[in-house]
């Protein structure tokens, strides 16, 4: 395991030396000489061992005085995998970090989360990150202040607003401290050819990120932008993308000319983002309501595609089974297609019991057009967003079981989930436990292990969910020559073990499913 890798110096140094970008995010070089941090794949001179120092986050690094490499830019390296992996207190609060909680509650509002106390949090990152929250989510303002600052023409004072900074002093000094660049000198050096203006939509009011609700300026809070999320190598995009296309809620989501399109539901407002996959990186296009959304849209999009996912050490793992081997070596890299928000994906696992593909997404655009919010004017062809649990519980009572066309015991289900999900019974968030979450969901009525294991696979994101009782699973079991029973499935997979959700996405290649394929074309459309 790769877990603390950073306190190994001479394993860290070998995979500097090997410029390895499989390494980026895991952890980060600092130079003592030039007082400058890098990722692992840097292609600069590799300095003298003794002058290096190894820190398991940017933030870290930054907090110790390290400005970020101009040439590597590792403060925009893949994720750690860790926080994908794990379902510890750390795992939890990073994933609750990067979904912008500490920008929008504060250190007190993370601890609330969490379950535990702002003390405890800060003392359990420091001892494993070498930075607490807020170093951790300054390090991600940053981020997003510099994406804004090279992919747009916004002007500075709505970018520094726009990324969560309390005033243009600090967003000043944190850029000058951080990239050793002011503001207008990173937007100089850009790259033209990535320069994007952001189109402005009309005027709003940000309230100050320091908590006081008064209006701090008026910025254009609309915006486009695009960007690209980088990933490490290698992707299997088919299934992908094509899991995503193939069960698309018409009015939420579509595939369109090469690209995965959907709305979010954001913290000030919606968006709309279109998602496109490329050798190197995904191009995504986020359209905006409030760009102090960005950071938050940025993680849930990598959440959805999975896209801090470690495929080397996956894949090692699973081709050493030789069932699985054939499909690993002539596809590596498949990732989990998950989810931007855990509740909605819960709810269409219920409404996907025991029904076909085309049958679930009938049955979701029936709830979406029923009680889903319209997003005139953002989305073109995308209508909606999908019904948040609050409006799900107010507006099924209201509709018929003509109006829902499933079984009154699909409807039971369904209520009593959104019920839970609602009163805040089952908690699916990102800083969710994930065995908590399974057990509060059998005790449910009519959920089953299908059901539940779908959901802890795509809305809890735990990289071990195994499908025992699926029907494509167990298709692809028997054509690999495995014995097809729920037991005898189970037993078998625990060699596959923390890696069984991976293993789900080869079983589902071993058979013919549009999910494995991603489109060829685009269907009609008119924006």
């Amino acid at each position: 395991m790769l877990e603390h890798m950073y306190d190994d110096a001479e394993r860290c140094a070998r995979a500097v030396r090997s410029r390895d970008s499989r390494f980026d995010g895991w952890f980060f070089t600092a130079v003592r000489s030039t007082r400058i941090y890098c990722r692992p794949s840097c292609p600069a001179i590799v300095p003298r061992v003794e002058n290096l120092s190894f820190y398991p986050s940017a933030a870290a690094a930054q907090q110790a005085g390290f400005r970020a490499c101009k040439r590597c830019r590792p403060d925009a390296s893949p994720g750690s995998p860790l926080w994908d992996v794990r379902a510890d207190l750390v795992a939890r609060a990073m994933r609750l970090i990067a979904d912008g909680v500490v920008d929008r509650d504060g250190v007190p509002g993370l601890a609330a989360q969490l379950g535990y106390s702002t003390r405890q949090v800060q003392r359990q990152l420091l001892a494993e990150l070498g930075a607490g929250p807020l170093a951790l989510a300054r390090a991600q303002r940053a981020q997003t202040a510099r994406l804004l600052i090279e992919t747009s023409e916004l002007p500075m004072g709505d970018v520094a607003f726009a990324a969560g900074f309390a005033s243009i002093r600090t967003f000043n000094d944190t850029v000058r401290e951080i990239f050793a660049l002011s503001p207008t000198e990173l937007r100089r050096r850009a790259p033209r050819t990535h320069t994007r203006k952001a189109t402005a939509a009309g005027p709003a009011d940000l309230a100050r990120p320091d908590g006081t609700g008064q209006p701090a300026r008026t910025v254009q809070p609309a915006g486009t932008l695009s960007l690209r999320l980088p990933f490490r190598a290698p992707l299997c995009p088919d299934n992908l993308f094509g899991h995503l296309a193939a069960t698309a809620i018409p009015g939420v989501e579509q595939w369109r000319d090469g690209a995965f399109r959907r709305t979010l539901r954001l913290p000030r407002g919606p968006a709309v983002v279109a998602l496109r996959p490329r050798p190197d990186h995904v191009i995504c296009r986020l359209t905006l309501a409030d760009l102090r959304d960005l950071s938050t849209a940025i993680s849930r999009c990598r959440r959805l595609l999975d896209l801090d996912a470690d495929p080397v050490a996956i894949d090692s793992q699973l081709a050493e089974d030789p069932a699985l081997a054939p499909l690993v070596h002539a596809a590596p890299g498949r990732r989990v297609p998950r989810t931007p928000d855990p509740n909605e994906f819960a709810v269409r696992a219920v409404l996907g019991q025991q029904v076909s593909t085309a049958a679930a997404r009938t049955h979701a655009r029936r709830l979406v057009e029923a009680l889903g919010q319209p997003v005139d004017g953002l989305g073109g062809s995308l209508t909606h967003l999908f019904p948040t649990v609050g409006e799900l519980a107010g507006g099924l009572s209201a509709l018929g079981d003509v109006d829902l066309a499933f079984p009154r015991s699909r409807r039971l289900a369904l209520t009593a989930l959104v019920e839970a999900l609602a009163d805040g019974t089952v908690d699916l968030g990102a800083g969710a436990d994930w065995q908590d979450a399974r057990a509060r969901l059998t005790e449910l009525p009519g959920l089953g292990p299908w059901t539940v294991e779908s959901i802890a696979m795509r809305a809890l994101g735990d990289p071990d969910a195994f499908l025992t009782t699926d029907l494509g699973v167990r298709k692809g079991a028997m054509a690999l020559g495995l014995t097809a029973t729920p037991r005898s499935l189970a037993a078998y997979s625990t060699a596959w073990r923390p890696w069984r959700s991976y293993a789900v996405q080869y079983l589902w290649a071993a058979t013919d499913h549009p999910i494995n394929r991603m489109p060829e074309r685009s269907p009609a459309a008119t924006e």
